[in-house]
């Protein structure tokens, strides 16, 4: 089991073209064992502390493996969509870890 935590930030004004890619790509991760664990999106008074710029949305979410996170990512379904994440996503840390 890997677990990804996603730092996600979108480009002003192109929330709502996130929202749409988000609402078709989520649904087809449980096809490939994926598990959407947390999906955030803090406002300013969670934030403690930090340098870096503050994400739009955080994801937590689980694959069963590496090739089934690959196989996610390159489902055709979800590719027809990409073009919606494209527009709308600034950047993104990835952080790929395990359950300990």
């Amino acid at each position: 089991m890997i677990y990804i935590t996603q730092l996600i930030y979108i480009k002003s004004g192109k929330e709502l073209v996130f929202q749409e890619f988000e609402n078709h790509a989520i649904p087809l991760m449980e096809k490939y064992t994926g598990r959407l664990i947390q999906r955030l999106r803090p406002n300013a008074d969670a934030y403690v502390a930090g340098e870096e710029e503050k994400p739009y949305e955080i994801h937590l979410v689980s694959f069963e493996s590496e090739e089934k996170l690959q196989e996610f990512f390159d489902d055709k379904n979800r590719l027809k969509f990409k073009h919606l994440k494209d527009e709308s996503v600034k950047s993104i840390l990835m952080v790929k870890g395990k359950k300990m």
